[in-house]
């Protein structure tokens, strides 16, 4: 084995051994190379480049309705943390959390707490329980560190292209792309996108439970997956081909969820839900 090619099989292996932290959610160990003080300030950057440049609903009934509904499942989240041993998890976050005004059914999060929620999504959510589980899924997103986590897999998809590269360096041109394509598209369909769809479960069972725990009722996530799926009117692409996963799995999902979501808020003195 050539020397370049063992220093980068080398590499990667160190990556991965090294660059581990625990979910404080879930208990498991996940790959991350990037540190929040290296994320944080360039998320804070792009966010404020993004508002600066879209409509941000100020001052309105929507506008505050959204702010309550992110600052409960922050503290739910903040009392979670506290009771299972992380507290300062927190720290270098910045919560902000603003309503955009765009017909987009969507809202995203990015990391060290920066949430947008689209006005187009709210007429989907229909009740501030609605607006609960989409809240509760996009900060579940930044507390699970999954920005940090792609960008990190990433870089490990990159190691892989190059030991594939330098493999397969004896070989024809035609050869080599014919390799690296298969690589790309095998890396992505079966590395890297079941990664997001993951993600995208993970925050879906984070969010019930921090939701359960602001005192909403986590059988409504559910019910508004279902209004997702007759939105978009089966326009989708296959799961395998997906970020995420299919709607009706995310409804089966939340279903068999609920109930371990409602447990865990009991646990904080949640008796009953909105």
């Amino acid at each position: 084995m050539s020397l370049k090619k063992t220093l980068i099989i080398t590499s990667a292996m160190l990556l991965m051994v090294v660059a581990c932290k625990t979910n404080p959610f879930t208990g498991e160990k996940n790959l991350n190379f990037v540190s929040n003080e290296q994320l944080f300030p360039a998320s804070f950057e792009q966010y404020n480049q993004f508002l600066s440049e879209a409509n941000v609903v100020t001052g309105t009934e929507e506008s505050r309705m959204v702010k309550q509904v992110g600052q409960e499942i922050i503290t739910a989240a903040e009392r979670y943390l506290n009771a299972n041993g992380y507290q300062g998890f927190m720290q270098g976050f910045e919560w902000e959390i603003q309503l955009v005004k765009d017909d987009q059914v969507n809202a995203f999060a990015m990391p060290g707490g920066k949430v947008v929620i689209y006005t187009g999504i709210l007429d989907v959510a229909e009740t501030r329980t609605g607006l609960a589980t989409v809240m509760a899924h996009e900060i579940a997103h930044a507390l699970a560190d999954h920005g940090a986590q792609r960008m990190s897999a990433a870089q490990l998809q990159q190691v892989g292209g190059a030991v594939v590269g330098v493999a397969a360096g004896g070989q024809s041109q035609a050869t080599q792309q014919i390799i690296a394509q298969a690589y790309g598209i095998g890396s992505q369909v079966g590395g890297m996108l079941p990664f997001s769809r993951s993600h995208e479960a993970e925050a879906d069972r984070i969010g019930l439970t921090l939701m359960a725990i602001a005192g909403y009722n986590p059988d409504e996530a559910a019910e508004l997956w279902r209004r997702m799926a007759a939105q978009s009117d089966g326009q989708a692409p296959p799961e395998f081909l997906s970020t995420h996963p299919s709607n009706q799995t995310r409804i089966n999902n939340l279903t068999e969820w609920a109930p371990e979501a409602k447990a865990e808020a009991r646990k904080y003195g949640v008796t009953s839900f909105r």
